[in-house]
């Protein structure tokens, strides 16, 4: 396979799209693709709670005390951005998923030693009973990139909390994401290769997303 066909992989179900969820490692370009998606189809976007987060800053000044209330947080918040999804049964664009949290923050941070079995065995139940009760997007799109990929988004945006991110933890985390991915089957699925597809900088490739896109929704695959 070559390059440009390793840009754009797919899964398929027959399914109604009333909710687009974007997954993707720290600094994969997902807000900005939820807002680049938002005002194109005119769907509300559902932002990863960042700028009013209690305990992101705590967090990267010291991961092993702060690892468990951070994922408690976004596992109450994400769930709450579900349940007013389907409540309100509008078109929206999610960045992330709260399945992210679950299958890849949280372990990864168990399997580091910078949450407790403890914690994380209370924070799985949690999240084990609170999936029970919400549904799934209904298009996921999984922006895959290289670390070299995310640290040079991360430096652009120039968040000063995340200027202690180890590059050993987005190595991690990227194993974790492609692991999870292989397997995932809740609903469709579309891949976007990052590295070679900059919807942020080039009309063209965002075009490209779009296209892809519009083809899950109108059921062209």
């Amino acid at each position: 396979m070559d390059q440009k066909e390793n840009v754009f992989l797919f899964q398929t179900n027959p399914i109604l799209i009333m909710h687009i969820a974007i997954a993707g490692n720290i600094g994969s370009g997902k807000t900005t693709l939820a807002g680049l998606l938002s005002k194109h189809y005119g769907w509300e976007a559902h932002y990863e709670d960042v700028d009013t987060n209690p305990y992101l800053n705590n967090f990267y000044e010291d991961m092993q005390r702060w690892s468990f209330n951070l994922q408690i947080y976004f596992l109450n918040s994400r769930f709450r951005q579900v349940v007013d999804i389907r409540k309100k049964n509008i078109k929206v664009i999610q960045d992330r998923t709260i399945y992210e949290d679950a299958y890849i923050f949280a372990p990864n941070l168990h399997s580091m030693g910078l949450m407790s079995s403890r914690d994380f065995n209370n924070y799985s139940s949690l999240f084990e009973l609170m999936s029970s009760f919400i549904q799934p997007p209904d298009l996921l799109i999984y922006l895959k990139a290289s670390v070299p990929t995310l640290v040079s988004q991360i430096q652009k945006r120039g968040r000063e909390y995340e200027n202690s991110i180890r590059l050993d933890y987005l190595k991690k985390l990227n194993e974790r994401y492609e692991e999870w991915i292989s397997v995932y089957d809740l609903g469709k699925l579309l891949v976007v290769n990052v590295d070679h597809i900059k919807f942020s900088e080039r009309p063209e490739d965002l075009g490209e997303v779009i296209q892809k896109i519009d083809a899950e929704i109108h059921g062209l695959f």
